[in-house]
């Protein structure tokens, strides 16, 4: 156990400011720090990157709990000079929101410096030297609710040598001691448990378009939750409220003006001007795009922009175009406060913060002053309400955003591409020139060939003030792109003279990035331009190869998926949430278990849950978050990926720490099981993206089913633990709740489940292949309707809700292959992945383009890179190759094959600890033989299975 001598430091401004980027610094000679094999641990909040004598050491920490922080510790003694002074330096990003990955705490560092021998030769103590790093923007944008701020950086603001020994900073002030070890929040601190991330570099395809662009004439990005409920920052839960904003618009001449938004953030674009309220028919553009076309007469406008509605943290972005000149001014005259930002805000009139599994908030129906300001026509109107009238922090706008100047584009002539700029992008080769208007910017759109996840990073030569804007996507098809909307996922760099480096400290996921060069008043050189892609270290030990060409494609990109959604836990995806959510996770474990063996990040992932016990007994679905948010089924997958986990590894120690908690969860949710038998639960209902019941409150059906398998499945987990009794329990609450279901949610008439009851007693209109298909997999029905609901399996009605979601079809899978429709498995996943393959991706996709859920007619799917989506690894393993450990540890283990359609297929499974077993098949169709060779390490006892209606021929290898 480490002996922590160091203090936690930070400076001496706020405790929690927004969007601080912070440098510390401590130079050193090396008799200070002992032997080579020094060491150094250290942890921050939020984040940090640390550097050894100008060297990046390493990114972290990784996401925590504040009260179970982690500490992460590196070898240094390499990078030590023994003959000259040595400098530690580390940038703090300190977030000051709560996200879907941090909870707010306050800023602080600590850092030791060890010998061998664990004694401390080096801490951080008010020796250190610190100051915020000037070069990066704090007003920059949220970039999602999940996440926290866009980097906007301005090279010629700051030195990049202060990284260095050589570097003077006298002028720095002394780092300020806020605590020690163990002073809240950070009352524990715990040791990562898995490895560093990598960071490979990836360099592009190609370059996909050149442009000459000119973007909207003014845009902004508002911060509307915080501006409009500032305490909101606390927390991450979603707000509603009602306010407006409102400014005076100034022409010299009479124009055309457009007002208009490329993404709301879920905010209603709402507009008056001249006195009327536009309607949504009013506006011009495909949603989230609406752009209002006026024709103004010159003078002043009266500009009042209703906000009022819902945000969980995206970006408000605003953006007003004219050909001639316009002035913005505060409504509120000579009022000094005003003067930075031209929008003054009014209320909020109200505002409430909603947690799904907690009683609603309700706001109040009547504000007759918002009626009342929504009928103002001029800002000396504004005066009776003074008392509701704020001006907005700078730190909450962001100007010349750089989202809408890259996606709202008034001027856009494309250009063939140079030969010598197609060049410039690949590994290694020479500087290309980017090609240059003398009125308007320059876009060139790379593609990397792939989706990819890490940190951009480029190196430019250009003059002093040459704008490099950087905007990441997944998807464009035909000159169409897929914008980002509700993410923001772009950077701005501001050269300073000559040539450069830069990396983005912000982590993102795309396939496509547009760098729009502006303001140049030299020729630029484009060096090179490349992604560090960065991801948890596994190897690709599982393969597979069949006689399907594209069933194989499908394999290779669910496979690739899983590593790239692979961080310091399990995300969902590396675009726009970078989120761990729990029930996407308990799928994602079990393809990496037949990608790449990796046990060390789903015990990670499954240990962070019950640290949500303090928001709710039920645990929360996305974690550690400061979103306070119950999805029961996410609660009960983690009970079973918890005996998944023990059955993969036989890690009897994992089993007995978990079962406590899963025990605990278990006991609240049965408190939930109402006079009927049913659970009946307020919360986030869901299961699938599609058009089915699953209301907020009420009686769901597809979890009362998983509820009987969790409560199954914890049972086991409690034997394995020694807790008989409760196991006991556990079960015959299983077989209670099961004749519930069977009794009060079979409709005779439908011959069917019904997909709920609602809270008022009435049953759904819907009936859902969901609902079905989970009562096959989790043994609920009886054995007659068993063969009704085969038929519906196999022939899924037309009249039925279907499957929105490769998510949703890992359930239908799981469920086809325990009832022996293997065959019937292999065609659904060609069919419906099939689509993916025929559109190029080169990742699976979070829905089907049959979901209700995009946006947009072009919209095949919001995210094209989705862990939850990449169940084919795990089936065409255990199915296919037909590989399933028998017992915990995968000491016996079964080989099953089944050929559904194949002539032959043959490929690898990770085993737990080490080795893999490969296996490779082939079948002659005229004499029904099977021709099975297996390879397995010596430790593994196998239990070979015939498939139905072949012989088998064996060969078996033993290894080890």
């Amino acid at each position: 156990m480490i002996m922590w001598q160091a203090s936690w430091i930070w400076g001496s401004g706020e405790e929690s400011p927004r969007n601080e980027w912070r440098c510390f610094r401590k130079t050193f000679s090396f008799e200070q720090t002992g032997s080579s094999e020094t060491k150094l641990k250290l942890t921050a909040d939020s984040r940090y990157v640390l550097y050894v004598n100008g060297s990046q050491v390493g990114r972290g920490p990784v996401r925590s709990w504040p009260f179970e922080l982690a500490y992460d510790e590196y070898e240094i003694g390499y990078l030590l000079n023994r003959d000259a002074l040595n400098t530690i330096a580390v940038l703090v990003l300190h977030s000051g929101i709560s996200t879907f990955q941090y909870l707010r705490g306050r800023g602080g560092l600590l850092l030791q410096v060890e010998d061998i021998d664990g004694t401390a030769l080096l801490c951080t103590d008010e020796s250190w030297t610190t100051a915020v790093h000037a070069a990066y923007d704090a007003t920059s944008s949220r970039i999602s609710c999940q996440l926290p701020f866009t980097d906007r950086y301005d090279a010629r603001n700051w030195d990049d040598a202060w990284v260095e020994p050589k570097y003077d900073d006298a002028a720095w002030e002394q780092a300020t001691v806020i605590g020690s070890v163990g002073m809240a929040p950070w009352t524990s601190l715990v040791p990562r448990s898995i490895p560093y991330l990598t960071e490979e570099p990836i360099y592009p395809a190609r370059v996909e378009e050149l442009s000459f662009v000119k973007p909207v004439a003014w845009s902004a990005v508002f911060d509307v939750r915080t501006m409009l409920v500032r305490d909101s920052v606390n927390h991450a839960n979603p707000i509603s409220f009602i306010g407006l904003m409102a400014t005076v618009l100034t022409l010299p001449e009479a124009a055309a003006f457009t007002i208009g938004t490329v993404d709301g953030g879920r905010v209603p674009f709402r507009v008056r001007v001249g006195g009327k309220w536009y309607r949504d028919d009013d506006f011009a553009g495909e949603r989230p795009n609406m752009f209002l076309e006026l024709q103004l007469p010159a003078g002043e406008h009266f500009l009042l922009i209703d906000l009022s509605g819902g945000s969980h943290g995206h970006g408000y972005h605003l953006g007003l175009h004219c050909e001639g000149t316009f002035e913005l001014r505060s409504p509120i005259a000579g009022h000094a406060q005003f003067s930075k930002v031209p929008f003054a805000q009014i209320g909020a009139f109200d505002s409430a913060a909603h947690i799904d599994h907690q009683p609603g908030i309700s706001m109040n129906p009547e504000q007759p002053l918002y009626e009342a300001v929504k009928q103002i026509d001029s800002a000396e109107q504004l005066s009776e309400f003074a008392e509701w009238i704020r001006p907005i922090p700078s730190q909450l706008v962001h100007f010349t955003d750089v989202y809408s100047q890259t996606a709202w584009r008034v001027v856009d002539l494309p250009q063939p591409v140079p030969v010598q700029l197609q060049q410039a992008v690949l590994a290694g080769s020479n500087a290309g020139n980017v090609p240059l208007h003398a009125e308007l910017d320059t876009e060139i759109l790379i593609d990397f060939g792939r989706e990819l996840t890490g940190y951009v990073a480029f190196t430019i030569d250009a003059a002093e003030g040459t704008i490099v804007d950087g905007y990441g996507f997944e998807y464009m098809r035909d000159g169409w792109r897929q914008y980002t909307y509700e993410l923001d996922n772009t950077f701005r760099y501001t050269c300073r003279e000559g040539r450069q480096s830069y990396v983005s400290v912000v982590r993102r996921g795309l396939r496509y990035l547009a760098l729009t060069v502006r303001g140049a008043t030299r020729p630029v050189k484009l060096v090179e331009v490349k992604m560090l892609q960065s991801n948890f270290p596994v190897a690709n030990v599982g393969t597979f190869h069949s006689s399907n060409a594209k069933l194989n494609e499908i394999w290779r990109i669910s496979r690739d998926t899983t590593r790239l959604c692979m961080e310091d836990t399990f995300v969902d995806c590396p675009a726009y949430e970078q989120t761990y959510w729990v029930g996407d996770a308990r799928n994602a474990s079990l393809v990496n278990y037949y990608a790449f063996g990796s046990a060390e990040i789903v015990e990670r992932c499954l240990r962070l849950v019950p640290g949500s016990s303090f928001q709710s007994p039920l645990y929360g679905d996305q974690v550690p978050s400061g979103w306070s948010s119950v999805i029961p089924n996410w609660t009960l997958f983690w009970v079973s990926a918890c005996l998944e986990h023990y059955q993969y590894t036989g890690n009897e120690t994992f089993a007995r720490d978990m079962w406590p908690h899963v025990r605990f969860t278990l006991e609240h949710y049965l408190q939930k099981v109402d006079e009927r038998g049913l659970l009946n639960i307020r919360g986030w209902n869901l299961l699938d993206w599609a058009a089915f019941e699953q209301p907020w409150d009420g009686v769901v059906a597809p979890q009362n089913m998983f509820l009987v398998k969790a409560l199954r499945d914890a049972a086991l987990l409690a034997d394995t633990a020694g807790d008989t009794l409760t196991g006991a329990e556990f079960r015959k609450q299983a077989v209670q709740i099961r004749e519930a279901i069977n009794n009060v949610l079979w409709d005779e008439e439908r011959q069917a489940y019904l997909d709920c009851i609602h809270a008022d007693g009435s049953p759904s209109t819907t009936t859902s292949m969901q609902t079905q298909v989970v009562a096959c997999l989790c043994d609920i029905t009886t054995e007659e309707r068993l063969d009704v609901l085969k038929r519906y399996i196999v022939d899924p009605p037309a009249s039925f809700v279907q499957i929105g979601s490769p998510f949703m079809s890992f359930f239908y899978h799981e469920a086809l292959a325990k009832l022996g429709m293997q065959a019937n498995m292999a065609a659904d996943i060609l069919e419906q992945y099939g689509v993916m393959v025929d559109q190029g991706a080169t990742s699976v996709w979070e829905v089907y383009p049959t979901s209700n859920i995009t946006i947009s007619s072009k919209m095949l799917t919001r995210s094209h890179c989705h862990a939850w989506s990449a169940g084919p690894v795990y089936f065409l393993g255990t199915e296919v190759l037909g590989v399933r450990g028998l017992t915990p540890g995968w000491t016996k283990v079964e080989i099953a094959p089944k050929p559904v359609g194949l002539a032959w297929a043959r490929g690898s499974v990770p085993v737990p600890g080490s080795g893999s077993i490969s296996v490779s098949w082939k079948v002659d169709e005229q004499t029904k033989v099977m021709q099975l060779r297996v390879v397995a390490p010596s430790h593994i006892e196998l239990q070979l299975v015939k498939p139905d209606g072949y012989e088998l021929e064996v060969e078996q290898v033993v290894i080890g």
